[in-house]
C-alpha cells in the first residue's frame, strides 16, 4: 500500500484514529470507542540522514538509487518519497512493516558508510482529544464552524485549573456530571417564603425550586410554571465534568463553580443580588462568613427591567471589579434594546447577546450599542412557533439539568435557549483565559475576548458588539500563540458510496504563506466514519492527508478540528477539503469545514 504525499505535524484534536488501515472491507461488528492508549500505528516511512558531502546527501537521484539497492538486498519494496526541509530523505516502505521487517531495513541503512542516522517516520497525536462525553455531538455550540465558540482549539493551552467561576443563580441541583467541580458556596435568599427551605440566608446553596403554583402569583402578569433548574444548567456550560464517557462537556472544565443562590420563588431581589457579587469575589457581607474561595469569574444570567443600573449593583460590581473578579451578564431575553435591562446596562460588565446554530442573533435576544459580545444561546423553536414549545431541540444549548417539576427528583440534560444560555459560554471563556494567564485584569479579559471575536456568519440587527466570541483564537492571543481569520463553507456536499466528495473554500486578504499551525475544522455527517478519507488540498494542488480509513471505527460522524504544517503554501487561493468514502454500505456529507489562518 504506497503512501500518497503525506505532511508531517498533521495532528487531530478528536477520537479519530489517524493511523493508516487497510481498506475498510468487509466490515467487522463494532467495537467499543474508547481509546484508553495510543493506537500502535504501523510504520510505512524511514527517513534517513546521509552524512555531508555523500552523493546521496545532495542528489535525489542517488538517494533513489540507494533506496533501490536497499530494496534488493532486504527484499521490502523500498523507495526514495521525497527530500525534507532539514535534507533528509523520506524513504517509503511500500505498505505496512512489520517489527521484523523494519528492523531489517533499518540495519540495512545503519550499516552503510554514508549513512548518518535512520528512524521511523512515526505518527504524532493532538494532546487535547476530543471529549468522549456521549453528548458531546450534540454541542454544537462548542465546536461547529458556523454557530459554534471554537472551543476545542483552546484546550490545548488551557482547561481552567486553578479559576472558580461563581454561578450567581437559582442554586444548585445535584448532578454526578458536574459535582467534582462544584465547590461551597451560598445562599443570599433573605426571605424564608421565597427561598423554600424554612430559613433565610445560610451556607446551603442547594436549589429547592422556582415554581410558581398558580398565575399571577408573582405579579401581574406572572404564569404558573416548573421549576427551572436554571443554575445547574448555566453551571454545566462552564464546568461539566469532561473525559468521564458521560453526558456533556465543560467549557472550562477543570475550573469549579461555585453557587451562589439569589433566585427562588418569584425570582430574587437586587439588595441579595449585590451582596451576593459582593460575597462571591471575596467581598465583605455582614453577617455571613468569608468567601474560602473567592470566584475570579462571575456569572449572572438574570436581570430586569430598569432603564439605569441601580447603585446597590453598581457598587458591587465596581468592588467585584477591583478585586481582580470578571463580571459576566447575560443581555436579556426581550428582543429589544439591552438599555433598558439591568445589570446589563451596568458598567464594568460584559454583557452578552445571544446568536443561533445558524449564526443569526437570536430572535429573542436584546440588541444594542451596549453590547459587548455575542456567544450561542441557541433556539428550541423558531422565532413564528408558539412560545412554550420546543419544536427544534437540537439548536438549543444542551447542559445538566434536573427532571423534578417542583421539587428536586432525577437528574437529566436538557436543552435551553437564551442570553442565559450565552453568558456561560463567555464565562467559561474567561475561566480559560484567567487560568492561562492569571496576571489579567478583567479589563484585560474583556478586551481580548471582544478584539478577537468573528463577525456573524448571519445577521444581528440592532447591535450584537463584536461578533461571536472565538475562544481558541483568544486563547491563542493571550497566550501568545499566532491566530488570525477564520473561512468556512457550510454548503451541504453528499458524499456517495464508493465515490469522492469536494468542497472549497476560497481564501482571499491574506499576506505570505499559510501558517505552520493551520486549523482545519471539519463537520462530516456520516455513518460508520472509518469508511472515510480526509485530505485537504492547498491551493497548488499539494494533498495531505487529515484522515486515513479504518476498519474498526464504528462510530459516526467525523467532528474534528486538525492541525496541519502549510507553512510552504501561499495562503490565498482556492483550498479544498476531498472526502473518499473507500469502503461500500454507508453514505452522508460534509456538513461544514473551515479554515483558521
Amino acid at each position: 500500500m504506497a503512501a500518497s504525499a503525506t505532511i508531517a505535524a498533521v495532528a487531530a484534536t478528536s477520537s479519530v484514529a489517524l493511523a493508516a488501515s487497510p481498506t475498510p472491507s468487509p466490515k467487522p461488528a463494532p467495537a467499543a470507542q474508547s481509546m484508553t492508549a495510543l493506537p500502535a500505528a504501523p510504520v510505512e516511512k524511514v527517513i534517513v540522514t546521509y552524512k555531508a558531502r555523500t552523493a546521496e546527501a545532495g542528489s535525489n537521484a542517488a538517494a533513489r538509487t540507494d533506496a533501490a539497492a536497499k530494496s534488493s538486498e532486504t527484499g521490502e519494496s523500498l523507495s526514495f518519497e521525497r527530500r525534507l526541509a532539514g535534507g533528509a530523505a523520506l524513504v517509503d516502505l511500500g505498505g505496512e512493516a512489520s517489527k521484523k521487517d523494519l528492523t531489517e531495513v533499518m540495519d540495512a541503512f545503519r550499516a552503510d558508510a554514508s549513512v548518518a542516522t535512520v528512524e521511523p517516520d512515526i505518527r504524532a497525536y493532538a494532546m487535547a482529544v476530543t471529549p468522549n462525553d456521549t453528548e458531546y455531538t450534540k454541542q454544537w455550540d462548542l465546536f461547529e464552524a458556523t454557530g459554534g465558540m471554537n472551543v476545542p482549539g483552546a484546550w490545548d493551552k488551557s482547561t481552567g485549573s486553578g479559576v472558580t467561576v461563581a454561578v450567581i443563580d437559582t442554586g444548585y441541583a445535584a448532578h454526578t456530571d458536574l459535582a467534582a467541580n462544584v465547590v461551597s458556596g451560598y445562599d443570599f435568599i433573605s426571605s424564608s417564603a421565597d427561598a423554600r427551605d424554612g430559613n433565610g440566608r445560610d451556607s446551603d446553596a442547594k436549589d429547592e425550586g422556582d415554581w410558581n403554583a398558580t398565575d399571577g402569583e408573582c405579579g401581574a402578569g406572572s404564569k404558573a410554571s416548573g421549576s427551572s433548574w436554571h443554575g445547574t444548567h448555566v453551571a454545566g456550560t462552564i464546568a461539566a465534568t469532561t473525559h468521564n464517557s458521560k453526558g456533556v462537556a465543560g467549557i472550562a472544565y477543570n475550573s469549579k463553580v461555585q453557587p451562589v443562590r439569589v433566585l427562588g420563588k418569584c425570582g430574587g431581589s437586587s439588595s441579595d443580588i449585590a451582596d451576593a457579587i459582593t460575597w462571591a469575589s471575596g467581598g465583605t457581607v455582614p453577617g455571613v462568613a468569608a468567601n474560602p474561595t473567592p470566584a475570579k469569574v462571575i456569572n449572572m444570567s438574570l436581570g430586569g427591567g430598569s432603564a439605569t443600573c441601580p447603585s446597590v449593583y453598581q457598587n458591587a460590581i465596581n468592588g467585584a471589579v477591583s478585586r481582580g473578579t470578571t463580571v459576566v451578564v447575560a443581555a436579556g431575553n426581550s428582543n429589544a434594546n439591552a438599555s433598558a435591562f439591568t445589570p446589563a446596562n451596568c458598567a464594568g460588565v460584559i454583557n452578552v447577546a445571544s446568536t443561533s446554530r445558524e449564526g443569526n442573533r437570536s430572535f429573542y435576544s436584546n440588541f444594542g450599542s451596549i453590547i459587548d459580545v455575542a456567544a450561542p444561546g441557541g433556539e428550541t423553536r423558531r422565532a413564528t412557533d408558539t412560545p412554550g414549545t420546543v419544536t427544534t431541540p437540537e439548536n438549543g444549548i444542551l447542559s445538566t439539568l434536573n427532571s423534578g417539576a417542583t421539587t428536586q427528583s432525577a437528574e437529566n440534560y436538557k436543552p435551553y435557549q437564551g442570553t442565559s444560555m450565552a453568558a456561560p459560554h463567555i464565562a467559561g471563556l474567561a475561566a480559560l483565559l484567567e487560568s492561562a494567564k492569571p496576571a489579567l485584569t478583567p479589563a484585560e479579559i474583556e478586551s481580548a475576548i471582544k478584539a478577537n471575536a468573528r463577525p456573524l456568519p448571519g445577521t444581528c440587527t440592532g447591535g450584537c458588539g463584536t461578533g461571536i466570541a472565538d475562544a481558541t483564537k483568544t486563547v491563542n492571543a493571550v497566550t501568545g500563540t499566532p491566530g488570525g481569520a477564520t473561512f468556512s463553507n457550510t454548503a451541504d456536499v453528499t458524499i456517495g458510496d464508493l465515490a469522492t466528495a469536494t468542497s472549497n473554500i476560497t481564501v482571499t486578504g491574506r499576506t505570505g504563506n499559510a501558517p505552520a499551525a493551520l486549523k482545519v475544522d471539519v463537520d462530516i455527517k456520516h455513518t460508520w466514519r472509518g469508511d472515510l478519507v480526509i485530505d485537504l488540498i492547498a491551493p497548488d494542488g499539494t494533498v495531505r492527508n487529515l484522515k486515513a480509513s479504518s476498519s474498526s471505527d464504528s462510530a459516526d460522524n467525523v467532528l474534528a478540528t486538525y492541525t496541519v504544517d502549510a507553512s510552504s503554501e501561499v495562503a490565498n487561493g482556492v483550498w479544498k477539503l476531498q472526502v473518499r468514502d473507500v469502503a461500500s454500505g454507508d453514505t452522508g456529507y460534509i456538513n461544514s469545514w473551515g479554515l483558521t489562518f
